[in-house]
């Protein structure tokens, strides 16, 4: 008898489909949009359809920016900020991590501080810069202590739930195996966090460098948020539109650094 030749569909390679909801590449999309967005603005206050007393021209700007460069006065005003923003960012988003494990691992920790952290976390930061200038004075350490608060309070609410949505299975499989209380913190219930931490980075940092410019607007002679309120006192467009440029690259710049090390840590998601 004949054996039956095989379908020609068994053959077929299937095509891989665990990549699910996984996001794909297209980088070239973001410098596109933003070109087309520079050319449209361009056009418009050049032909005067928008008015210059609205918006500068970026081509104004970029001459603005490249004057800070040459004269020295971009770094006078940036290396300031940059380390009011690392002093701030890493006592707030350090004590953070920190109380937002305690309130996820610790009964009595979460029945004391949950309901604090939730009275605190709603009020606007930015209200209680004087409060902060009365008791630390007005110089560097009201300005650190202003963002380490706005970092502090986003980074406890996003540990605290990464800890909680950590597989409890999990955990209940490292307890069979008689893994010590500190070995399951450290090997599951971090690793299983992370993630949910990262992306709460995002947002302390962000809000760290809304309050950057908030403290340096109040007493600082360099800084970019010193920079940017000179320029609005004197109405100079180019002068602002250039601080609102330094903003947004250090803004840019922190969300790459955040993406490096989700990369680098959280690679085991595949």
């Amino acid at each position: 008898m004949v054996e039956a030749a095989p379908r020609e569909s068994a053959r077929r390679p299937v095509a891989f489909r665990g990549g699910g909801f996984q996001p794909g590449r297209a980088r070239w999309v973001a410098p596109v949009v933003f070109l087309l967005i520079l050319g449209v603005w361009e056009a418009g206050t050049r032909t005067g359809v928008i008015s210059a007393l609205t918006l500068p021209r970026p081509s104004g700007v970029a001459a603005t920016f490249a004057q800070l460069w040459e004269s020295g006065l971009l770094f006078k005003h940036l290396v300031p900020s940059i380390t009011r923003l690392i002093v701030g960012a890493v006592i707030g988003v350090g004590a953070g991590v920190a109380v937002g494990f305690a309130i996820g691992l610790f009964t009595l920790v979460r029945a004391g501080l949950a309901p604090l952290i939730a009275a605190i976390f709603p009020i606007p930061k930015i209200a209680l810069l004087p409060l902060f200038v009365i008791w630390f004075g007005i110089g560097e350490p009201s300005k650190y202590a202003l963002i380490a608060f706005g970092a502090f309070t986003p980074t406890v609410v996003s540990t605290w739930g990464a800890v909680d949505n950590v597989d409890r299975t999990l955990i209940r499989m490292g307890q069979s195996f008689g893994m010590p209380w500190g070995a399951i913190v450290a090997k599951i219930v971090f690793p299983g966090a992370l993630p949910g931490i990262l992306s709460g980075l995002r947002v302390s940092l962000a809000i760290a460098i809304i309050l950057l410019v908030a403290a340096e607007m109040l007493g600082a002679e360099y800084g970019v948020g010193a920079y940017i309120l000179e320029a609005g006192a004197l109405y100079d467009l180019d002068r602002l539109f250039a601080g609102v440029l330094i903003l947004s690259a250090m803004g840019l710049t922190v969300g790459f650094l955040v993406g490096l090390a989700e990369r680098r840590l959280l690679g085991w998601r595949g």
